[in-house]
């Protein structure tokens, strides 16, 4: 994706922010713990917050957050639903916190939208040494075979090249900072998977794949013939078609930890 699509695309979730906030999952508890690699209670930056989905359950595990968001509309409805969490107007590229003063940097379905070669060195200023930057990723696992079957029809705009198990391991590969010049702040990556899940309907599980970036973008007339696929697919499976189910999912996390 050439920095003119990733702009397009990262700045697409606004128009969307509400029912991004009522239809995307939350994080696996035991994947932020492990992201955070420290002790309940630290000081976390969760960067490029969106609405907030990382930022919950952040605050569940006891963390201080401060959540941080470039886009108006998404940060609107982080304050309207975490009143309580400070949450700035900022970007990874330009993040508005002095040096050295939060214990972890968290990005949940947000790391892939950073220009790192900037925005590596912003984190590295602002976290102190021992710290965790960690990404998140929400991934279907199409280890299930409806599931698979899902990701088949949505299609990779629908689905997102980090979308599968597979996928999320190759896309956040080489994910790590080496390549910003910043290697020497930071340790090895590693990577690892968490169980999870998210009760869905049919109409609402539609409604979530239309809030992902590629969907967003695309012309209305594809758009809708995409959805009505994939609304086809979950009337037609057991699995899916009366009531509701639960998707089965992973939440991936690839972090590092500042030297």
């Amino acid at each position: 994706m050439d920095q003119g699509e990733r702009l397009l695309h990262s700045s697409s979730f606004g128009a969307a922010a509400a029912t991004y906030a009522e239809h995307r999952p939350d994080y696996a508890q035991a994947a932020v713990r492990w992201a955070l690699g420290l002790a309940p209670g630290p000081r976390v930056l969760d960067l490029g917050a969106g609405t907030g989905k990382l930022t919950a359950t952040l605050v569940a595990l006891g963390a201080e957050v401060i959540a941080v968001e470039p886009d108006r509309a998404m940060l609107g409805e982080l304050r309207r639903s975490l009143p309580a969490v400070r949450a700035l107007a900022g970007g990874a590229e330009a993040i508005p916190l002095p040096d050295a003063s939060v214990d972890a940097v968290l990005a949940g379905n947000a790391m892939h939208w950073f220009d790192m070669a900037v925005a590596g060195p912003e984190i590295a200023r602002v976290l102190a040494p021992g710290g965790f930057l960690a990404g998140l990723w929400n991934v279907m696992d199409d280890g299930i075979e409806w599931v698979a079957g899902l990701a088949q029809v949505s299609g990779s705009a629908a689905a997102g090249p980090r979308d599968t198990p597979a996928n999320w391991r190759v896309e956040t590969a080489d994910m790590h900072l080496p390549k910003t010049g910043v290697a020497a702040r930071f340790g090895a990556p590693e990577q690892a998977e968490f169980p999870h899940g998210q009760r869905r309907t049919a109409d609402s599980l539609v409604a979530t794949i239309a809030t992902r970036a590629g969907v967003l973008v695309m012309p209305e007339q594809e758009r809708e013939a995409v959805l009505g696929r994939i609304r086809a697919f979950l009337a037609g499976r057991p699995e899916t078609a009366c009531g509701e189910f639960t998707l089965p999912m992973l939440t991936g996390v690839l972090r590092v930890r500042r030297l």
